[in-house]
């Protein structure tokens, strides 16, 4: 699967068990502004698991509940708010932190 601007992959390290589902992977999706309601952007950038979990459940493929959140390896929960980070900064700053 290939990732896109708007949406990204991640491979779990530990898969996330659902009744005889396993989730592997996860597909972030870029958050809009009304998904961050409630959410302060500097809790974001500091990867805050509160921050994490109130927002994976509402931009995840397939859809996490917050359980699920709650119970994620926290190496999976890192990953998963990398990419939110990466989503946040503007596309200028994106290509300015992939060259440093």
């Amino acid at each position: 699967m290939t990732d896109t601007p708007q949406l990204r992959t991640v491979t779990l390290d530990t898969p996330i068990q659902r009744g005889e589902q396993t989730i592997e992977t996860v597909q972030i999706r870029k958050p809009r502004a009304g998904e961050l309601r409630g959410l302060a952007l500097v809790d974001l950038g500091q990867l805050k698991v509160d921050a994490l979990g109130v927002l994976l459940p509402r931009i995840t493929l397939p859809p996490l509940s917050p359980a699920e959140v709650a119970n994620m390896d926290p190496a999976d929960l890192l990953a998963c708010g990398a990419e939110i980070g990466s989503f946040l900064l503007q596309k200028a700053r994106r290509t300015d932190a992939l060259a440093q």
